[in-house]
């Protein structure tokens, strides 16, 4: 269900789950030029690729047949980074995120983390829900600015294992 991107398909793949999902799903709540800010910022190919040289794991999803959405992960100090999870729209509210994070948990527990982290924007209530539902706390709000004008309004999300 989860396979590792290595290759320049695979990151093409990412890139191109990331520009359907990010459309559809953000456009609404941080607008059309920001979404295409951030695509072109942090999930290009070049982006994609560029992370993971530097260390950030991406996994596709598999489900139905095919890549349904994707996640990624970062190892900071004694937490594991949930920097991205992803579901394509016709496919969320099937337990595809729910087994995303824990594969997440189970990269952790592997690796030694004490916790897993996130960041959600403040606006995206249902991911919010669902986070909290399955044992992540607030630990306030967080804001950044990204460049070319914009900012992630966001809460850091929290969870022990």
């Amino acid at each position: 269900m989860f396979t590792e991107v290595t290759t320049k398909d695979q990151i093409a793949t990412v890139a191109a789950l990331a520009r359907e999902i990010w459309v559809e799903h953000y456009t609404p709540i941080i607008g059309r030029d920001q979404v295409e800010y951030m695509l072109q910022r942090f999930q290009s190919r070049e982006a994609v690729a560029a992370q993971i040289g530097n260390g950030i794991r991406y996994f596709l999803i598999a489900g139905e047949g095919h890549s349904i959405g994707y996640l990624a992960v970062q190892p900071k100090g004694d937490e594991l980074f949930l920097s991205k999870i992803y579901v394509l729209a016709a496919l969320r509210r099937k337990g595809y995120g729910q087994k995303g994070v824990d594969f997440a948990e189970t990269l952790a527990k592997n690796g030694g983390f004490k916790k897993i982290t996130l960041t959600v924007n403040k606006q995206n209530s249902i991911a919010i829900q669902a986070y909290e539902k399955i044992g992540f706390k607030h630990q306030g709000p967080v804001v950044q600015d990204i460049g070319g004008g914009f900012v992630m309004d966001d809460y850091r999300m929290e969870k022990r294992i």
